[in-house]
């Protein structure tokens, strides 16, 4: 089945079944980080039936196919565009560059968030060159 194949229900259903996820696998603030990223990409596994990746990414990794926007049969950035018109779709790239830029001092990871904020850019100039 296609993401072009869902019904609203599929997606209602699928957007229930993550927030209860969520609620579900509340995780200790004593866990270390490590810990609950394997937590939580179990839980994604176990709610989706299907494999996903538990080592832990690196930098590179997570700012071109970060795990947790690739699983399943579409990349998250590619549904999203589909659901979009093409302006809509370089606004909400613009507005993520944005985003990172203006917290890359703030979260702990400068380097990583610069790094998305580069990848989100680049895509809205090969967007606008076509």
């Amino acid at each position: 089945m296609s993401i072009d194949d869902a019904t609203p229900e599929e997606w209602n259903r699928a957007s229930a079944k993550v927030a209860k996820m969520a609620r579900e696998e509340a995780i200790e603030l004593s866990t270390s980080e490590y810990e609950k990223e394997m937590k939580l990409k179990k839980a994604y596994a176990d709610t989706y039936g299907q494999h996903y990746d538990l080592r832990t990414p690196d930098m590179d990794e997570m700012v071109e196919r970060p795990p947790h926007y690739n699983y399943g049969n579409i990349e998250c950035i590619e549904a999203i565009e589909e659901s979009m018109t093409p302006e809509a779709f370089n606004g909400y790239l613009k507005g993520n560059a944005l985003k990172y830029l203006w917290r890359y001092e703030r979260k702990g990871n400068a380097l990583q968030d610069l790094k998305k904020a580069q990848w989100y850019l680049d895509r809205l100039v090969d967007e606008v060159n076509e």
